[in-house]
């Protein structure tokens, strides 16, 4: 009889160190690739980031290197009682409200329409998105120059060639220029976010629905409208980020003058025309912290439509 001896029996819950090693070998090789990017975003987006944050707690006037001290919290406070500073916060809640209500609008219809199959459904699809792709500046030129311009622009000779008024569209309806130019350009950005919802709808549903003699508004109103809720505040969350931050059309446009200078353009006033350094970052910290807060709403409704595609699956 030959005596056997068993090696102890390892404590619940513990692992053998080299398995727990080459677990985090392989979590290290499968984030490796990704090393570069996320050093070369910090890099680019962190670190101005931080130092603008520096900047903001200084008393800095570039025309006096030589003054340049601590200020804490002063610059925050004069940009949350500056009386300007005050005026392009409205102004920027203004424009972002209405071009981004104005491009779910007029986005959700052409997404409506894209919905349908027609003759020739791709080129228009194609011509519709055109707008987006447009370089900002590019744009707001088009507007001023061929579209907007008293003397020799389109909407003026149109209305020349109907016996209309001439107006100067720019100086009469500052605001409402700006906001149709953004209205132009994003409207196609809101479609296609539309246009995905549409094309993930249930069509059994609807066919149900249409067999039971619901007619066109009643499913659109019942079923095509709750099923597009998410898509519509995704729409809503990602273009008032892009809206909160545009500088292209308002300096383009009306260089800031006639009550359109946004909250952007008088942090670029302030940094580049009175030289307050401090207070310029001050106002950028708070434009950037108020994008997060909308940003991370987004990322909500963008995880919530996945959850549900995916529960759908």
């Amino acid at each position: 009889m030959t005596a056997t001896t068993t090696a102890p029996a390892a404590a619940p819950g513990t692992h053998p160190a080299p398995r727990r090693s080459s677990d985090r070998l392989r979590a290290w090789a499968a984030r490796g690739p990704l090393l570069p990017a996320l050093i070369f975003m910090i890099v680019v987006t962190q670190l101005p980031f931080v130092a603008t944050l520096v900047i903001s707690f200084l008393d800095w006037n570039s025309l006096y290197p030589d003054a340049r001290g601590f200020a804490g919290f002063a610059n925050y406070q004069e940009v949350l009682t500056d009386a300007d500073l005050r005026r392009s916060v409205w102004t920027t809640v203004l424009l972002t409200v209405g071009v981004v209500l104005a491009s779910l609008v007029l986005g959700l219809l052409l997404a409506l329409l894209l919905d349908r199959r027609f003759r020739g459904r791709g080129i228009v699809r194609t011509l519709l998105i055109a707008p987006f792709l447009v370089v900002p500046v590019a744009a707001a030129l088009l507007w001023k120059h061929v579209l907007y311009n008293p003397e020799y622009g389109l909407l003026n000779g149109l209305l020349h060639y109907v016996g209309g008024p001439q107006p100067d569209w720019i100086s009469n309806t500052p605001l409402l220029a700006v906001q149709t130019a953004l209205v132009w350009q994003w409207t196609p950005f809101m479609m296609l976010i539309l246009l995905a919802g549409l094309q993930s709808r249930d069509q059994q549903q609807l066919e149900a629905a249409r067999v039971d003699g619901a007619s066109d508004w009643q499913i659109f109103v019942h079923i095509t409208l709750p099923h597009l809720r998410r898509y519509l505040e995704l729409g809503a969350l990602l273009g008032s980020i892009y809206i909160v931050q545009n500088f292209d059309a308002v300096f383009t446009l009306t260089s800031g003058g006639l009550g359109t200078a946004n909250l952007p353009y008088t942090v670029y006033q302030t940094f580049y025309q009175a030289h307050e350094n401090g207070l310029a970052s001050a106002a950028g910290v708070l434009v950037v912290i108020g994008s997060i807060v909308i940003a991370t709403f987004a990322l909500r409704v963008v995880s919530s439509l996945f959850r549900e595609e995916v529960s759908r699956a």
